[in-house]
């Protein structure tokens, strides 16, 4: 920021630019605004740099990471190699146990997307008690995960003591576990967060590493009841307080979204994030349109991306089927990551943005010459395009076929509309 800020291009700048198709100095012009985040650790060693914000395309981010009860490094390297395959913009690592440090230096090895990780789950998770935790302690692991090379930490510094009470008149309360966390934490220690009190000192670690901040929103609403009630208004307040502190200090800042918010109130909440907190890049999470599909909240949700994205999201947080219900596999990770590539390509397409339905343009083209190959290429999902299509065509050549099992050859729209087309010409 402090380069962009000078006039200055760096080569993370550079890459943005072409992999953006946007001119360098659009790409240092938005950085210096902060209405576009690069997360790049300098201690990252093989990360691939991308941009996020409103002039770039929109992004997904795939949350990866070990529980209290399933802990396994060689699992969850697995399901970034899925992450990175289906392609996830960036990752966060949500351990949460015993071996968070373990499984977090194996994911950093692996990865060369943006990582981002939540810092107060490893203080929690090396404490027991997160109520036991001093305020120093909080601190030294955003310094120690900065060191270790992670890119951008949601920071729960926007939830303060006097929210508490508006989060406990709510139908379902706190459903951020960070959130929850800060909100055990200031009640037992009668003290005011310590991630807000000390902010000064996080954004002096983020500045020396280079570290994106993630602002967190520890009372986003977990049901459609709760959602843009004054709780989450109240903290998103001070969500645009403390991006332009991080920007005068000169840290790259991005804000996370709503979780769970009603179709009609989706594109007023991302229009108020922007308004507030002054173009800062908008990290939704979800939103969950409707709470009633649970193994299915990678739809659901990815409906209420779609219409963020469109609004003005500049990165889209992915559900997948076992939300609410257990920690994904890969399987799960696949699902999630493709739902919300529709979602965000559905976004870019809905703003108009440059070339971005050029894909979609070549695969009407492919469709209307029976290009099946070309059909598979172009999807967003490859092998699942082929497995369905070979599933059912099993024993039958694609070479030439002009029609599939759903229609058959006879009424085959686009064969039929093609011979019509031919014999008026």
């Amino acid at each position: 920021m402090e380069m962009a800020r000078r006039g200055e291009v760096s080569a993370a700048m550079e890459v943005v630019a072409r992999k953006e198709g946007l001119g360098v100095n659009e790409v240092r012009e938005e950085v210096a605004r902060g209405r576009m985040v690069i997360p790049a650790n300098k201690h990252h060693a093989n990360l691939s740099p991308i941009g996020i914000g409103i002039a770039a395309r929109c992004k997904v981010n795939a949350n990866i990471g070990c529980s209290p009860e399933r802990s396994d490094v060689g699992e969850e390297v697995e399901k970034l190699r899925v992450c990175l395959r289906y392609g996830a913009d960036t990752v966060m690592d949500l351990s949460t146990g015993s071996n968070v440090e373990a499984v977090r230096a194996a994911i950093l090895a692996a990865c060369p997307a943006p990582l981002g990780t939540v810092p107060v789950y490893e203080v929690a998770s090396k404490v027991g008690d997160i109520c036991r935790a001093s305020a120093g302690e909080c601190i030294e692991v955003v310094r120690a995960q900065a060191e270790q090379g992670v890119d951008f930490m949601t920071i729960h510094a926007g939830l303060l003591r006097r929210m508490v009470p508006l989060a406990a008149r709510r139908r379902l309360g706190i459903v951020s576990r960070g959130g929850a966390q800060m909100a055990r934490w200031m009640q037992a220690n009668e003290a005011e967060n310590p991630y807000y009190t000390h902010f000064e000192e996080i954004l002096e670690i983020c500045r020396e590493h280079d570290v994106t901040i993630s602002l967190g929103d520890g009372l986003r609403p977990g049901c459609l009841a709760d959602a843009s009630d004054a709780a989450q208004f109240a903290e998103l307040d001070v969500l645009g307080e403390l991006t332009e502190r991080s920007w005068a200090a000169g840290v790259q800042v991005m804000v996370e979204g709503p979780g769970h918010i009603p179709l009609d109130e989706v594109a007023m909440n991302v229009e108020r994030q922007i308004r507030v907190c002054k173009g800062a890049p908008f990290y939704v999470l979800g939103p969950v349109v409707c709470d009633i599909a649970p193994g299915y909240d990678h739809i659901t949700s990815a409906i209420g991306a779609a219409v963020a994205a469109m609004a003005g999201a500049a990165m889209l947080c992915y559900v997948t089927p076992k939300e609410h219900l257990g920690l994904p596999d890969a399987e799960d990770v696949r699902a999630g990551i493709i739902a919300y590539k529709i979602a965000a390509h559905a976004g870019d397409v809905g703003r108009k943005r440059r070339g971005a339905r050029d894909r979609d343009d070549a695969m009407a083209d492919a469709r209307k010459a029976f290009d099946w190959e070309r059909q598979f290429a172009l999807a967003l999902d490859p092998a699942r395009a082929r497995e369905y299509y070979e599933a059912s065509n099993a024993g039958v050549g694609r070479e030439g076929k002009e029609y599939c099992t759903m229609c058959g050859k006879e009424f085959c729209a686009v064969r039929v509309s093609r011979e019509v087309s031919e014999a008026k010409a």
